[in-house]
């Protein structure tokens, strides 16, 4: 037997530990009663916690694709439309086809209006006579009038600029033309039709009767409702129309986004807490430690949230996952603690028995504590500013799980006589049974589980050279949902909903030459195809309107800049900055394609605009969303590695051994390369849900690998030989680590009813990371520490 040491377990010297221990038994009411001034002094400022709904918070200040979208903001006074949209039979004299399919996708309705436009009734002498429903002397309402009174309603709606609002009756006849010879331009065929073309893909749909009201919201900076407020509005007088009316638009599709997530924090957070509860009761049969710990992730929860108030932050998106993680790690750390107290009370008081529980615990669960925080701290590493200030949530909350236990545990556990202990587990036996015999498995096998998990380990790591980013952003809500619907509707009649733009310098005073290169570019543009077809479903430059207005009334380019400020008011303005110099090209694509085919469509639109105009920058909330997960993915590698090389010293500088800190490392990265490379085998795209999910999983699964190793190191420091040690330690932690994962993964399902289709993936993909740092952690940690150590004897 090899004379070279064992690494040092985590423990203390037990004097120091002992005084500690007692001190804290001894003042426990003292303790809890802390606790409680400080959730109560917490309280408040944790419920003033804002949710930063901005797309902008998403980007670091110098991001240049945020900083082209602010310009752009700033040039042409912001993108942020709403789209009103609905079918119209006849609306220009046209067919009915669209109306034909989206009647026929709704439900019968003939058992309310009756199959057809009259019905016999019965009379008093038997016979049956037609009733007209529509009586001939009711004349039928124009629909260009309808859809007028439709955006006039709209236009109040608070938040909306009203003299932006645009729709075809205002398109057709513009208030702003008064002269006679303005109104008569506009009502010939010729012209008619020409406006109607410009609208197309915009106001109206290619069938002639499918149409859309477009307003655009006033910028927040200029107070008035908050948009929730207004988006409330719109759909409330689109609900009230008799026709099936789609409300759509980028900013209601983030809007919606934090709606769910808000909603969904609070609805599946009662939810999984009340199955965790079931879990651990059923556990434990004991309501003491079912509530314990409960209360302890509501304190550290209220305790995070006022910190974070008070230091200026704000909730993000990412940060809806937190209640989720400070329930893993809170939970984890109280049923660790739960069955070490039951263990001790065979041969101990409950006073004695809590104070070799915390003599047991103390420091493994200070290093569980650090390594966490280390592995949330990675996320800093990220360009996404929500992920890096929920990096900053993490650490602080895990941090606090530590103090949380000092000040309500002592209190929780020893307090009165009701219930004061937890029972056996049902099954237990049969469990530790199965676990000895998986222990005896890894003895006897090491080979064949070796080679096993090696070549699974490659296999699914290839996935990753497979990753897909998805940046449809309507795939992260769930297809039967409203916002859905209306990005469907508008996407197959109307040229979707994703607005953007292509944007350059002019000169100083521009002429026709400079309209020309405008006008050549968006042919380029409209002309433009992708190998798979894709191309832009409008392109609206400012050279369509130029050439509208008739030359024999307007001869120079500022009389004809001047005409169209009055046929359509904020066209001009909308597209030419004279002040800035600046001129632009609004775009509009699809939004339901794949991430790669829109960053090509971006980048396709570029590289033509910059053979007419060298500086040309696309700009708009579809670039932003579309490079969004692109970057988190970047992200996740780097986070990945810093994670990876935080934890390797943390746990090097725990156990005073660079060997334990790389072998921790093999455990847990198995289920970050099984979950995240199977995405790449199976085609799941990364979406905001899952772009976090190695760093996260690495901060979870390391936390087992700790208490583990300090099972097994105690026992060898005792004289017990290898085998002894894996035994004993698959009995102890590793029973523990089976309970709570069954517990946790039982909680997180409830994640999967979730209305926002990123916390579905993180709540699956999260609990398959930790019974994949479960199965590390009993199979290959121990032939790990066979062949490291299985030899060597303690000094």
């Amino acid at each position: 037997m090899s004379s070279d040491p064992l690494p040092t377990p985590v423990e203390q010297p037990e004097a120091s530990k002992r005084d500690v221990a007692s001190w804290i038994v001894r003042h426990k009411v003292a303790l809890l009663i802390l606790a409680i001034l400080l959730t109560a002094l917490a309280w408040w400022p944790s419920r003033q916690m804002e949710l930063d709904e901005s797309i902008e918070s998403f980007y670091s200040e110098n991001d240049p694709y945020l900083l082209a979208y602010q310009r752009s903001k700033r040039d042409f006074g912001g993108d942020e439309f709403v789209m009103v949209g609905y079918y119209q039979p006849g609306l220009l004299e046209g067919g009915a086809t669209v109306a034909e399919e989206i009647t026929a996708a709704l439900p019968d309705m003939s058992s309310i209006f009756g199959s057809d436009a009259a019905e016999p009734t019965e009379t008093g002498d038997d016979e049956t006579e037609s009733v007209e429903v529509f009586p001939e002397e009711i004349e039928p309402v124009d629909p260009l009038d309808t859809l007028g009174e439709l955006a006039e309603k709209l236009s109040a709606v608070p938040g909306v600029s009203s003299s932006s609002t645009q729709s075809l009756p205002t398109v057709l006849m513009p208030p702003a033309l008064t002269a006679f010879w303005e109104r008569a331009f506009v009502r010939t065929s010729t012209n008619r039709a020409a406006l109607i073309e410009m609208s197309r893909h915009i106001l109206i749909g290619e069938d002639d009767e499918t149409t859309a009201v477009v307003l655009r919201l006033l910028p927040e900076t200029q107070g008035g409702p908050p948009r929730r407020e207004t988006f409330r509005q719109i759909r409330e007088i689109a609900a009230a129309q008799e026709t099936p009316t789609f409300v759509a638009g980028e900013p209601v599709q983030v809007h919606d986004m934090f709606r769910y997530v808000e909603d969904d924090s609070v609805r599946l957070g009662i939810w999984s807490t009340a199955l965790l509860m079931a879990v651990i009761l059923t556990f434990f049969r004991s309501m003491r430690w079912t509530l314990l710990p409960v209360v302890l992730v509501n304190v550290v929860l209220i305790w995070t949230q006022a910190l974070l108030y008070l230091s200026g932050l704000k909730l993000s998106m990412v940060s809806s996952m937190l209640r989720s993680l400070v329930t893993i790690i809170g939970i984890a750390t109280v049923m660790h603690v739960t069955v070490c107290y039951r263990d001790f009370r065979r041969a101990h008081d409950r006073p004695a028995a809590f104070r070799v529980t915390y003599r047991s615990l103390a420091v493994p669960v200070w290093w569980v504590t650090v390594t966490t925080a280390i592995g949330f701290a990675s996320l800093l590493t990220s360009e996404v500013n929500p992920v890096r200030s929920f990096g900053v949530m993490m650490a602080l909350a895990t941090m606090l799980v530590l103090p949380a236990c000092w000040l309500l545990l002592p209190g929780g556990a020893l307090i009165g006589k009701f219930d004061a202990d937890p029972r056996m587990v049902p099954g237990e036996e049969k469990l530790s049974r199965g676990l000895a015999g998986l222990s005896r498995l890894t003895e006897r096998h090491p080979w064949p589980i070796a080679l096993t998990a090696a070549f699974t380990m490659a296999f699914t790591g290839w996935g990753f050279t497979k990753l897909t980013v998805e940046t449809d952003f309507s795939k992260n809500f769930r297809e039967e949902s409203q916002i859905v619907q209306a990005i469907t509707f508008f996407e197959d009649y109307l040229g979707g909903v994703g607005t953007w733009d292509v944007s350059f310098d002019v000169p100083e005073t521009i002429d026709f030459a400079v309209i020309d290169k405008v006008r050549a570019l968006a042919e380029d543009l409209r002309a433009l195809k992708l190998d798979d077809g894709t191309r832009l479903t409008k392109v609206v430059p400012i050279s369509d309107g130029v050439d509208l207005v008739p030359n024999f009334r307007a001869d120079t380019l500022e009389e004809k800049l001047e005409f169209l400020k009055k046929l359509q008011p904020e066209f001009v303005s909308s597209l030419y900055n004279s002040e800035r110099h600046r001129m632009r090209l609004v775009l509009r694509g699809l939004e339901r394609q794949p991430a790669e085919v829109k960053l090509q469509l971006i980048e396709a639109v570029e590289e033509t605009a910059r053979k007419h105009f060298p500086d040309a920058k696309a700009s708009g909330l579809y670039v932003l969303l579309a490079h969004l997960i692109s970057s988190m993915l970047g992200d996740q590698l780097v986070n990945f590695v810093v994670s990876g090389i935080g934890i390797f010293f943390t746990m090097a500088l725990a156990f005073r051994s660079w060997r334990v800190g790389l072998i921790s490392l093999v455990p847990n990265y198995l289920p970050i390369v099984l979950v995240v490379g199977s995405l790449g085998w199976l085609r799941i795209p990364i979406n905001i849900g899952t772009a976090m999910i190695a760093s996260v999983s690495m901060g979870l699964t390391v936390d087992s690998s700790i208490l583990y190793l300090d099972s097994y190191l105690h026992c060898r420091r005792q004289g017990a030989a290898h085998s002894d040690a894996i035994q004993q330690a698959h009995g102890s932690v590793g029973f523990v680590l089976v309970l709570i994962n069954f517990a946790l993964v039982a909680g997180f399902s409830v994640l999967a009813l979730s209305h926002f289709i990123p916390l579905v993936y993180f709540g699956v993909l999260v609990s398959l990371a930790m019974l994949g740092g479960l199965i590390g952690n009993l199979l290959l940690l121990p032939l790990l520490l066979k062949w490291v150590y299985g030899k060597r004897s303690w000094k």
